[in-house]
């Protein structure tokens, strides 16, 4: 057994963790930090490519983060928030661009318009409203709606061929959407990152305990599943960062805050083009409305994808019941999840979501022709033949205690630290990766308090993400300022 020691150690190699160590090195070039992976590869789990929608989530076509209330009145909040979540993204993103961290941006990052899709009168009038609650926002000031077969033609002629002119159609479009290929981001941070002396990457290593020492700091122990060598690692600052692994880790770690969490895992399929003739047609991400007790993860859209720089077209994602909680995972994970201080909130939860549950079952058990017959609504013309079934991601939903309930499923991304700052862990999905920047900000500003409160560390999160201490929400002119700046520099006209 050897021992070492870390200012952070960063357990899994995802999105998150590697926008996190990336922060720190640039606040602080001297931390000494490690990052380990349980896999032989980083970023293959939810964060590659395949394994996620690989939408730069901005509210702009994601129909369920602008419900409809009781009253006709449709709410905007959560997609104003998510859309001033991605362009700090888009921020930093640029920076590490500029400082050449960062590859030429289409190697991550493409423009592809984000549409809103629907059909029939009283989802129309559903999108008109939310258009026009959009629009007057600075933020979404660029939004189109069109319920003009020529201009729909113009916008998606692939989802347009065939269609019966009867049906009425609408959508709304944004012509700087983009795709992200969060695979790639990642391996590049990492990349860079593992140029640095005092940053150190371990694959195939996976965390056999941790606990809290009396100084506050923590003693991990690491087991290296090729030799099966044995580590003890002592360190000041520890984030679980793994995804669906999380949970368990978080459990392990004994922390109070971590009580009574639970977690619900949920698996993904997608329909995959092989004719390249099709893809060729679609240049765009279409979203729609999810069905009726679908899961917020689960609302339908074709999307043109850039994965390893080469496109892609994909449909769904058709959802499924499972019992792991990562893909390369074990199906007793959900067993195993459940602890004496959660499992009435587990029990909970189960009870009051029991179609949900019913729900999943049946879209895994859906038929090929089943899932192509979906695809036909966004896609008339679609042969069986041109697509194949391929599985993506696992993503594990939180569960929390709730006096009302017991349990209450949440579909949102969380953030669980200790009073001392000392562990932070992330849980949850959706938005997830699009608002990881924002995340990892949060994450600092928790545990890293006393830095952030110099000038120092101020002024240096100010020329890593501009909007730094600022509401684009209420500011006008710094989004204008802003936008103009990452549209550029990513290219994303």
């Amino acid at each position: 057994m050897t021992e070492k020691k870390v200012d952070v150690l960063l357990v899994g190699s995802g999105i998150m963790s590697a926008t996190l160590a990336s922060l720190l090195s640039e606040l602080d070039s001297s931390l000494n930090m490690m990052m380990i992976e349980r896999l032989p590869h980083v970023a293959a789990e939810s964060t590659d490519a395949w394994n996620n929608a690989g939408t730069g989530h901005a509210g702009y076509c994601e129909l369920n983060y602008t419900p409809i209330r009781a009253d006709g009145v449709v709410e905007v909040d959560r997609a104003l928030a998510i859309n001033a979540s991605f362009e700090v993204s888009l921020q930093f993103w640029s920076y590490l661009v500029e400082q050449n961290t960062l590859p030429t941006p289409k190697n991550f990052i493409n423009t592809t318009p984000h549409l809103s899709f629907v059909w029939g009168d009283d989802n129309v009038e559903f999108l008109r409203k939310r258009y026009q609650r959009l629009k007057v926002h600075h933020l979404f000031q660029d939004m189109e709606f069109s319920d003009d077969i020529a201009q729909l033609k113009s916008w998606m002629p692939l989802m347009m061929q065939q269609r019966d002119n009867h049906q009425k159609v609408a959508a709304t479009r944004v012509s700087y959407g983009c795709d992200v290929d969060f695979g790639a981001l990642t391996r590049s941070l990492i990349k860079s990152l593992a140029t640095k002396s005092n940053f150190d990457l371990n694959l195939n290593t996976e965390v056999q305990s941790l606990k809290q020492l009396s100084n506050g700091r923590w003693q991990v122990s690491l087991k290296d599943l090729t030799n099966k060598h044995t580590t003890t690692i002592d360190a000041g600052f520890v984030f679980l960062g793994a995804g669906g692994g999380a949970l368990a880790l978080l459990q392990k770690s004994g922390i109070p805050e971590g009580k009574g969490y639970g977690g619900f895992p949920v698996s993904g399929q997608w329909l995959v083009c092989s004719n390249p003739d099709i893809v060729g047609q679609h240049h765009s991400k279409v979203y729609g409305k999810a069905a009726l007790g679908a899961p917020p993860m689960s609302v339908p859209h074709l999307d043109t994808r850039i994965i390893n720089g080469k496109p892609a077209l994909l449909f769904g994602p058709y959802a499924g019941f499972t019992t792991k909680f990562l893909k390369q995972g074990s199906y007793w994970d959900l067993l195993k999840s459940i602890k004496p201080d959660n499992i009435k909130a587990m029990l909970g939860a189960g009870w009051h979501n029991l179609d949900l549950t019913r729900y999943l079952m049946g879209e895994a058990l859906q038929s090929h022709a089943s899932r192509v017959e979906t695809l036909r609504q966004f896609y008339p013309q679609a042969v069986e033949s041109d697509w194949q079934l391929a599985h993506a991601g696992k993503r594990v939903q939180v569960i929390k205690k709730c006096d009302e309930k017991g349990g209450r499923l949440e579909f949102g991304t969380e953030i669980v630290s200790t009073q001392d700052g000392s562990m932070a862990a992330l849980l949850g999905a959706s938005p997830g990766a699009s608002v990881s920047v924002q995340a990892m900000i949060n994450v600092i500003e928790r545990c890293f308090a006393t830095q952030m409160k110099s000038n120092g560390w101020q002024q240096k999160m100010k020329t890593l993400v501009p909007s730094y201490g600022a509401s684009l929400i209420d500011d006008a002119g710094l989004l204008k300022t802003i936008r103009t700046r990452t549209l550029s520099t990513l290219h994303l006209f």
